[in-house]
């Protein structure tokens, strides 16, 4: 396993239920193409399942 993980946001929240967008703001992503470096462990790959449908990750 990586040691960072590479998150971009590629889709809108605006349609997303209130949990997934507390989510992705909780992950560091704000506006759309936003990218952020997160740790790679059990609770953010846990974070990252929830929203797969509005992210991109990259292993670094």
């Amino acid at each position: 396993m990586a040691n960072k993980l590479k998150i971009t946001l590629t889709k809108s929240t605006i349609g997303a239920i209130p949990k997934h967008k507390l989510t992705v703001s909780a992950l560091g992503l704000g506006k759309l193409h936003s990218t952020n470096e997160v740790p790679d462990n059990a609770a953010t790959r846990g974070m990252l399942k929830q929203v797969k449908h509005l992210v991109k990750v990259e292993e670094i």
